[in-house]
């Protein structure tokens, strides 16, 4: 049977310029709906006819600040309040200080990046990699007198408005008449007339941004007017329904020579589409004396091997620190990071060239790593939706250029590598875990997650809403204790189609018979948006499919599905045999390596998986191990052998032999 997977060839949110990162509190919105839903769509409404800005303009640039959301009056990163995103950083300084302090946030900075329990190489050809880089220190939040002007437009706002501050920060209402403020306050200080064509506002909007040079400041506005050229509708977490209707719009983008921001050449070094504010700040390749050296590996790729994946990771860092890590020669590295604030990308490692980033050397070697600045606890205050435009265009760019499919065997999450052998599997990072909107992310990215089939395709695509599907979960701040509703691209699986039954086991990342639980880092019972499973079974509104060996049922009823039906290609074990054999790593037979080149274990993980399961199949690929373990790149090599299919074995992919199963159509 001829394989039908050949093998693989493979802005700005106001105060950008101000990186200011405020302590992580695990605050978040209420997820209860409001009581007038379309109370939000009238204030836009007021605010715009109060101040003559043009409503489409006014709904444009709160979209790109916050979705429309006040996210419960907790303040983002930069120190921003509600839907306009008004900055008192100041204030949001003050009132998270002793809150932080208690929470222990200074010491949990930094966790993911600095000494995650993965070695972030996963090669365990070499000695395990623990770096505790110097730039892993408790993080001070700047005094409030330090603060530069942009992270202060709230107080601008209640000068022009007449409002309190207080209620800038708490009322939605007041808050979208102070943003209106603002943007009719730029226009005027543009020179520009008051106008009811939006065409004539993209001055205002780019100035509305806070950027530190044109270029970030046109990344917001040309943002801005794609939203109101192509509508959005959203509904927050307060289940308000917001829509702004499509409407054609070319902006006179000559209106931002006024703003008289700097204009900065970029770099060639980069590798980012022109859509986005990119800059170069590479990674030190060094060699550290005695066979030591960091802190990535210098590579040619595509020609030496494939680039299939790109991993999502957030940092759990604040963006200074990141920097500074990243330029550590005895830590670690990856290929692009992303700032919150704005989604501004700085790439540090050539695509071409191997980061140690994933915890598994085989995902490193075939794959390019993009970290988020944020924490998977705050999602509001970190995921900002000038992240995840930039990220998506980003991803783009780098999907069209190694031709990487867009759809989530190959768009992963940190959390959905699997360690390389079973002593590695627990300490595997689980980021960006549950609150990470993979729906939107994917809708931005052009492949949204939508059934490609009826009841009999034989598979599901896991697709809550985002806004209304919250399983809740706990340990967002002390252990135990329940993290706030919220929104979540996670489905909880369970033994039986039942709420009471328990959960399903994972004894990878529970060994010695855990339970799973509902803490917000615990893979073991959990599927996530965009990801592909065989279906094991239906039974009333709960379906089921094969993970980890077992039968797992989620809740999918019709009037509310967390999941749309599929069909693809499936693996099951061949004619007699009892098990298939899963690996965490694609590495060759021992016939295929040469002389010179030790030979890397391939021990299957400890799962047991029925060889009459099925498993939903990602990519085949041909195994490879990347020996690279000097510094003279020109001593490297690529070793090839058997074929192997990527499979959704849990949360986390796995690979088996393509000699161990059998390659079928899913459909029933």
């Amino acid at each position: 049977m001829r394989s039908p997977f050949p093998l693989a060839r493979r802005t700005v949110v106001a105060t950008a310029a101000v990186a200011v990162a405020l302590p992580l509190l695990p605050s978040g919105p209420s997820a209860a709906a409001g009581d007038d839903r379309g109370a939000l769509q009238a204030a836009f409404a007021d605010a715009a006819e109060r101040h003559g800005v043009p409503e489409s303009v006014l709904l444009g640039v709160s979209y790109l600040q916050s979705r429309w959301d006040g996210h419960g009056g907790a303040p983002s990163v930069t120190g921003g309040y509600g839907p306009m995103h008004l900055t008192d950083a100041a204030t949001a300084l003050a009132e998270q200080a002793e809150e932080a302090e208690e929470a222990g946030q200074a010491g949990e900075n930094g966790e993911h990046l600095a000494h995650g329990h993965a070695d972030p190489r996963g090669d365990d050809a070499r000695a395990p990699l623990d770096p505790e880089p110097a730039a892993y220190a408790a993080y001070a939040a700047p005094r409030a007198d330090e603060l530069p002007a942009a992270s202060n437009t709230l107080a601008h706002a209640a000068e022009l408005t007449g409002l309190a501050p207080d209620e800038l920060r708490t009322a939605e209402a007041a808050n979208i008449r102070g943003g209106a403020a603002l943007l009719a306050d730029a226009q005027r200080d543009l020179g520009r007339p008051a106008s009811d064509d939006p065409a004539d506002w993209y001055g205002a909007v780019a100035a509305y941004a806070g950027a530190d040079s044109r270029e970030a400041a046109e990344v917001f506005a040309d943002d801005v007017y794609d939203v109101i050229n192509s509508g959005a509708q959203h509904v927050t977490s307060t289940g308000q329904r917001v829509t702004l209707r499509p409407s054609a719009v070319t902006p006179d983008t000559s209106a931002a020579d006024a703003i008289g921001l700097p204009s900065r050449p970029r770099n060639p070094d980069v590798e980012c589409p022109r859509t986005v504010s990119c800059e170069w700040l590479p990674a030190p390749y060094q060699d550290l004396g005695d066979g030591d050296y960091g802190n990535h590996d210098q590579a040619d790729r595509p020609r030496s091997q494939p680039v299939e994946t790109i991993v999502i990771h957030d940092t759990e860092a604040t963006w200074d620190t990141t920097l500074d890590l990243v330029q550590d020669p005895t830590y670690v590295s990856w290929h692009y990071s992303l700032r919150s604030s704005d989604g501004h990308i700085a790439q540090h490692v050539a695509t071409e060239d191997v980061g140690w980033h994933a915890g598994n050397w085989f995902t490193n070697a075939s794959s390019i790593g993009l970290e988020h600045e944020g924490f998977l606890t705050d999602p509001d205050a970190w995921y900002t939706e000038a992240m995840y435009r930039t990220s998506a265009r980003l991803v783009r760019y780098l999907a069209h250029r190694y031709d990487i499919p867009l759809d989530r065997a190959h768009i992963l999450g940190h959390d959905n590598v699997q360690g390389p052998v079973d002593a590695n599997v627990p300490g595997m990072h689980t980021d960006p875990g549950p609150y990470w909107d993979w729906a939107h992310y994917f809708d931005l990215l052009g492949a949204p997650f939508r059934p490609t089939a009826g009841p009999e395709g034989g598979l599901v695509t896991i697709a809550p809403d985002y806004a209304t599907h919250t399983p809740g979960f706990t340990d967002c701040g002390a252990d135990g204790e329940p993290c706030a509703p919220h929104g979540s691209s996670a489905v909880r699986l369970r033994t039986a189609p039942d709420p009471e039954a328990p959960l399903v086991s994972d004894p990878g990342t529970h060994p010695g018979g855990g339970a799973s639980s509902d803490g917000v880092n615990d893979v073991g019972a959990r599927a996530t948006a965009g990801q592909r499973f065989a279906v094991a079974g239906r039974e009333g509104d709960w379906t089921a499919i094969w993970y980890l060996g077992q039968r797992a049922w989620f809740h999918n009823p019709a009037d509310a599905p967390t999941a749309v039906h599929a069909r693809g290609w499936v693996v099951t074990g061949r004619d007699g045999a009892e098990t298939i054999p899963v690996y965490g790593r694609a590495y060759p037979e021992a016939a295929a390596y040469p002389e010179g080149v030790p030979v890397q274990s391939v021990v299957p993980l400890s799962y047991t998986i029925p060889a009459d399961q099925e498993y939903a199949v990602g990519m085949r690929t041909e195994s490879r191990y990347y020996w690279a373990v000097t510094f003279d790149p020109a001593q490297h090599t690529v070793v090839r052998g058997e074929a192997y299919y990527q499979i959704q074995l849990g949360h986390r992919v796995a690979y088996v032999r393509a000699a161990d199963v059998e390659l079928r159509r899913s459909e029933r």
